[in-house]
Formats: structure tokens, sequence, C-alpha cells
């Protein structure tokens, strides 16, 4: 999970959260935090030794396969590999590179009522795909208002996401 791709992340005011490991959301009682953070001293489950004995984690890796909650876990099991195998700092590079791309998404095109499709479809897509989608919803809506941009980036990140069987939704129960 990211928490550059969270829609409360990219919220203006109080409910803003700053992520799981400030100081606010640490006694929020995450059993992963706690765990990782708080009893291990480590950066986040993938620097365990437990890895991928750890029944806890297992079952929620299990689980965001299948269903999300208000954030999407599409991409849980490609980031925990990305983070183990090259590292943290080269996952949050490649975060970095999409966070831009759905800042983008969130200034020029938001008609108020868009901000989790396009987490979603940042957490979700390949900067590649974002940079296509975005480039093609800015062809298309050169002089269009706000609602008729939006429609021309969802069209975009909806076209990609059918030719390369994305789920640009919350997978619910």
């Amino acid at each position: 999970m990211s928490c550059r791709f969270c829609p409360r992340y990219h919220t203006d005011g109080f409910s803003r959260c700053y992520g799981c490991k400030t100081e606010s959301r640490m006694g929020a009682g995450c059993p992963f935090i706690t765990c990782a953070v708080k009893k291990k001293g480590i950066e986040f489950c993938w620097d365990c030794e437990e890895g991928e004995s750890c029944q806890k984690w297992l079952k929620h890796r299990e689980l965001g396969k299948l269903y999300d909650s208000f954030i999407c876990y599409q991409g849980l099991e490609e980031n925990i590999r990305t983070a183990s195998e090259s590292g943290v700092e080269s996952f949050v590079k490649s975060q970095i590179a999409k966070e831009k791309f759905l800042e983008r998404m969130l200034d020029e095109f938001n008609e108020g009522r868009s901000k989790s499709y396009y987490c979603i479809a940042a957490t979700v897509m390949t900067t590649e795909d974002l940079k296509e989608g975005l480039a093609r919803a800015a062809e298309l809506s050169k002089d269009l208002d706000i609602k008729d941009k939006s429609n021309a980036l969802h069209a975009a990140l909806d076209e990609i996401a059918a030719r390369k069987n994305y789920c640009l939704r919350l997978r619910k129960h």
C-alpha cells in the first residue's frame, strides 16, 4: 500500500491523513505498524524475518487480492515484491513518479467527485499508462469545462483499463 495514492492523503483540512507512521496515526492501533515499527523497529513487514510465514500479514495479503476497504489493495503484492527485491528507495522513487501524475489528475481534471477513482488509477496503472491517459485527456479536453475534462480523463483511463484488464473501482465484499 502506498499513502501517496490514498484519497485521505490528498485531502485538505482536518481529516487529512499524512501516513501510517505519522504521530497521529501511530496511536491508531494498526496491527502491522504496531508489530513492525513499534515492536521490531523495522520499516515495514517486507523487512521482517517472518515475512511470508506471518499469519496476520498473510491473511491481510490474501484478502487484499480479492477485496478493498476505503483504499485499493490491488497493487499490494507488487509493491511488497518491489520493496523486497529492489529496496525501499526504488519503491519510493516509482511511487513518487506515479504520484506526480495523480496530482496532475487532481489539479486539472477533478470535478469534485473523482478523487477516489484517480487514486485507484494511480495505484493500479503503470506510469506509462497514466502518462498516456493524461496526454489523451489533455488533447480531448481543450477549452472544456471541468466536468467535461473529467469525463475525458475517465474515458481515456477506462479505455486503457479495458485494454489491460485493470479494475478501476474498489472491490467490495
